[in-house]
């Protein structure tokens, strides 16, 4: 495994990060005990999650994902091998099960406490705001349509403040955004480098994959100057690019098939971009869902990749692409790809 570090931290991570979005829906408490056992003895210590998973989110599975990690902290003393990352659910129609008040000083902090509580551990390392709360353009959204009906006050200091006092008493030692844009990650660097004490954002984790590179269009630049990490989810795109819903194929136990109103990956021009990148992986006897990852891991802004597995042969498999280097004929033919069809599943 090869690791990197935790911008403006110590914090030394695997370049490969554990997703467990799918425990306690397509994957048993066992299964995600097995996933970790597997993962760590790999040397993947860093994990993600967030107090909706697992997905679809459901009140009759609320936060069961984190209860399964927090059962298998309890079971081997493993806490202080992992570095462990979860968030706080934004405002939606979907999340009113979980709470209304959005990132008010309260609802942050009842959060964290819920999820220190279920996760079996007295602090988390990196503590995320899971989406904004106000209207802008994330989730499938390509470009930002302004609401004049949004009232939102920004509240970005009170939530930074909030932030510090959790870091104070030792419950999060991090902060982290998701699901971002531009303007969001600078104004939360921004109120951080103006008020001294507030904790600065080190990590952003949003979408990033062969089949949505917009990370690339505006956040890229300020991830590098800024040294702000991208913690890249979906690089796998809701598992269209390992080739298993190609010629229309609809397996079983696959997301989509699951879930079908998860579509982003699964539009026309990304169904053709992926028959495209999956052409090309088959002329240089790569593994699709390898080649995939590897492109992911080796950008320069990316701080660690999110893998997710419903199976441990897909979760060697990704795990084994950070040995994976991609010669120049191929990343040339990944580039041909992208500007025939750049960003078909934003």
């Amino acid at each position: 495994m090869k690791n990197t570090t935790l911008p403006y931290t110590d914090i030394e991570v695997s370049k490969i990060c554990l997703g467990t979005m799918t425990w306690g829906k397509q994957n048993t408490e066992a299964e995600g005990h097995e996933q970790m056992d597997f993962a760590l003895e790999n040397g993947v210590n860093f994990f993600d999650t967030a107090e909706l998973y697992p997905v679809p989110a459901h009140p009759d599975r609320h936060s069961e994902t984190e209860k399964i990690i927090g059962t298998w902290f309890k079971k081997n003393g493993n806490r202080n091998k992992v570095i462990l990352g979860t968030k706080i659910a934004g405002k939606a129609d979907f999340t009113k099960f979980i709470r209304t008040t959005g990132f008010s000083p309260d609802a942050i902090r009842s959060a964290v406490e819920g999820s220190l509580e279920r996760l079996q551990t007295d602090y988390i390392d990196l503590y995320q705001l899971h989406w904004p709360e106000r209207n802008t353009n994330y989730f499938g959204k390509r470009g930002y349509k302004h609401d004049i009906s949004d009232h939102w006050e920004d509240n970005i200091h009170q939530v930074l403040e909030t932030m510090r006092d959790l870091i104070r008493e030792g419950k999060i030692r991090h902060v982290g955004i998701s699901n971002e844009t531009p303007w969001g990650a600078m104004r939360f660097l921004t109120e951080s480098k103006v008020h001294a004490g507030l904790p600065r954002a080190i990590t952003i984790q949003n979408p990033y994959s062969l089949l949505n590179r917009q990370f690339e269009v505006g956040l890229s630049e300020i991830s590098l100057r800024e040294k702000i990490g991208l913690l890249a989810y979906s690089p796998m795109g809701f598992g269209t690019l390992s080739g298993k819903y190609l010629g229309g194929m609809k397996p079983a136990t696959g997301r989509i098939t699951l879930f079908p109103n998860y579509n982003r990956y699964s539009n026309e021009p990304a169904i053709q971009a992926t028959e495209r990148y999956h052409e090309l992986a088959q002329q240089h006897g790569l593994s699709m869902a390898q080649m995939a990852l590897a492109f992911v891991n080796t950008r320069p802004f990316v701080t660690s990749t999110i893998i997710g597995a419903t199976s441990m042969k897909q979760l060697q498999e990704n795990i084994e692409s950070i040995d994976l280097k991609l010669s120049e004929e191929v990343l040339e033919g990944i580039e041909a790809i992208h500007n025939s069809i750049p960003n078909p599943a934003p």
